[in-house]
């Protein structure tokens, strides 16, 4: 009877002890919870905040390497070519035919049998927009020239105008310069420049294939004379860009009207010859220039026009833009 009471007590210590333990249990549980609650917090914070640390990091080197000289763009346009387009290799129609073309001149004529003329171009790229004051006046900048301060003074999204040819060209090879030795010029560029291409400005096939593309259009955008897609008939420049022309060749903007663009063609008598002409640049010539201006009318900027200037003119409707040309 005795060793039965004394289990039973043993049992009910047990039980006792199991009923603390259970209570401990039951008050340490929460505690244990929330301690791995609050360490998986901590972890998902952690990680969140090294995270973002990892993020600022790299937005951080992003921005220190785009200010950086090793990256600069030298004041081109923020896309993946800095500004240029490829024009495919292949033949377009150059000059113009009369009976299609009404308003056509008769320095557009191809030859005294021949209206127009084939001209088959290797790929090149050219400058989606003409260069603009911006872009001048960086390099003046950097060259140390004395005008500089009066370019950067200019409306920096205006095309660059009043400048002479041999200035132009002067732009070009310093360009030419700075994206063969720049680690962060566009791979396609860097190649085509690697293959022999070079920063210059335009020669008339150039210049009139990317304004008119390969299906003999009258005018950028098309057949039909139109002020929608052109500064044309006003009183100023606009920035460069103003009219965006989707239907126009290759997306390029402001071949027709703005500024006048300058290439590095004398004004000869077509057919136009690719070899030659530029062997012509240090004789007395007259240096042909395409795609009217704001003051011109529709007429004067179709995309065969030719118009011509001394190179030392310096005149406040002429620009240019630019090419990087196997040519």
């Amino acid at each position: 009877m005795a060793s039965g009471k004394k289990k039973r007590r043993q049992s009910e210590e047990v039980t006792t002890q199991d009923a603390v333990l259970a209570q401990n249990l039951d008050y340490q549980a929460p505690g244990r919870a929330v301690g791995i609650t609050a360490m998986l917090s901590l972890v998902a914070f952690t990680a969140i905040f090294m995270s973002y640390q990892s993020m600022r990091l790299e937005s951080d080197e992003r921005a220190d390497l785009a200010q950086s000289p090793a990256v600069e763009r030298f004041a081109l346009p923020a896309d993946p070519l800095w500004g240029f387009v490829s024009i495919p290799a292949g033949e377009f129609t150059m000059g113009s035919n009369p009976q299609r073309d009404r308003m056509a001149y008769e320095n557009e004529r191809w030859s005294s049998t021949q209206r127009q003329g084939r001209v088959d171009l290797p790929e090149y790229f050219i400058g989606r927009f003409e260069v603009t004051n911006a872009q001048f006046a960086y390099y003046l900048t950097e060259t140390e020239s004395p005008i500089a301060d009066s370019f950067a003074a200019l409306d920096p999204e205006l095309p660059v105008t009043s400048v002479s040819l041999p200035q132009m060209l002067s732009y070009a090879r310093w360009l030419d310069v700075q994206l063969r030795t720049s680690a962060a010029t566009p791979a396609v560029l860097r190649e085509a420049l690697e293959a022999g291409s070079n920063v210059t400005l335009p020669n008339e096939a150039e210049w009139e294939k990317a304004a008119r593309g390969t299906d003999g259009r009258l005018f950028p955008w098309g057949m039909q004379p139109s002020d929608a897609y052109a500064n044309v008939g006003g009183s100023s420049l606009l920035p460069v860009g103003s009219h965006s022309c989707e239907p126009c060749s290759y997306g390029l903007s402001d071949m027709a009207g703005n500024a006048w663009e300058l290439t590095r063609s004398a004004l000869v008598d077509y057919p136009f010859a690719l070899s030659g002409v530029e062997a012509l640049l240090d004789v007395d010539s007259l240096w042909v220039m395409r795609g009217g201006s704001f003051q011109d009318s529709i007429n004067n900027v179709r995309a065969a026009v030719r118009g011509a200037v001394d190179p030392s003119v310096r005149n406040p409707t002429i620009g240019f833009r630019l090419v990087i040309s196997p040519l």
